[in-house]
């Protein structure tokens, strides 16, 4: 089972999340990805609580048949959804998720993205907050946060927030560290979490990361996908990860088993300090 962390409001989130994006990623609602559907079922049988979800994704129907099939209670789960291309109105985009979820609301809603503005999309960073705030007040969702923003975005929100966001989801691995962000997040009670922990590993093998890690996972013995969610998870992140696989969904959660040393962690940050790549929204960042 996942351990907990308590966010700012006094909720708790699962360290460990399942993503239903990405990898599941679906062009347009239709026909029910099975696969899907059981491998949610199959995490929620192994211990994962916390289910990663998105407007974006368009998986909330494989969810909510996951969902009802576990036979789990909903407040033994998580749930995560996100807004981006209906950012003009968080407040429907939701409403309309939580019908495709089958839930009376989520635990965690935040903003995908911030790469929007008023003169193009019609609307500001500091508008959609305050429609994230008026979900919350609504009781469409217990938290608000954000995905994806970095130090200058999350200045321009919290200048006029009424409600700070508890949670900042972003792309954090050995190759992109971001430092300063999570450093910020620390400093204004935000929570960070990392999605494509996993990065070196699936999309820059031989990269100067993995002689490290396999380094560390050996003198452990544990495997190099497990060390790299220890180093995720004791840089403060809740971390988010995906698998079809049964065996490697209990490796996953078996990554709170250990901690790594100082030293370990130092090793592993001076490797992927060598090299910097960004997996997604690499068009939107100048770095």
């Amino acid at each position: 089972m996942s351990k907990t962390i308590e966010l700012k409001n006094g909720f708790k989130i699962p360290s460990l999340g399942f993503g239903c994006g990405t990898a599941w990623y679906k062009k347009e609602y239709g026909d029910i990805d099975k696969n899907l559907v059981k491998s949610i079922k199959t995490a929620l049988k192994v211990g994962f609580r916390h289910i990663d979800a998105a407007e974006g994704y368009k998986t909330e129907p494989e969810i909510a048949i996951a969902i009802k099939e576990s036979g789990l209670k909903r407040e033994e789960l998580f749930v995560t959804e996100k807004v981006y291309k209906s950012i003009q109105d968080p407040v429907k985009s939701l409403q309309d998720s939580l019908e495709k979820l089958g839930l009376k609301y989520v635990d965690l809603y935040l903003i995908h993205a911030p790469f929007f503005k008023d003169e193009k999309d019609g609307i500001s960073i500091k508008e959609a907050w305050k429609g994230m705030e008026k979900a919350l007040s609504l009781g469409l969702t217990k938290s608000i946060g954000v995905s994806n923003f970095y130090v200058p975005h999350l200045q321009e929100l919290l200048s006029t927030a009424e409600v700070k966001p508890v949670v900042n989801q972003l792309e954090n691995h050995p190759y992109l560290q971001a430092n300063e962000v999570l450093k910020f997040c620390k400093e204004n009670g935000i929570q960070t979490e990392a999605y494509s922990p996993l990065i070196s590993l699936v999309h820059k093998k031989e990269g100067p990361v993995d002689s490290v890690v396999e380094g560390i996972a050996k003198k452990r013995g544990k495997t190099s996908a497990q060390i790299l969610l220890n180093w995720s998870l004791k840089r403060g992140n809740v971390v988010i990860t995906t698998s079809s696989n049964e065996e490697r969904m209990k490796e996953y959660l078996d990554c709170q088993s250990f901690e790594l040393d100082d030293e370990e962690m130092k090793a592993i940050e001076e490797a992927g300090s060598k090299l910097h790549f960004r997996k997604y929204w690499s068009n939107n960042f100048k770095d």
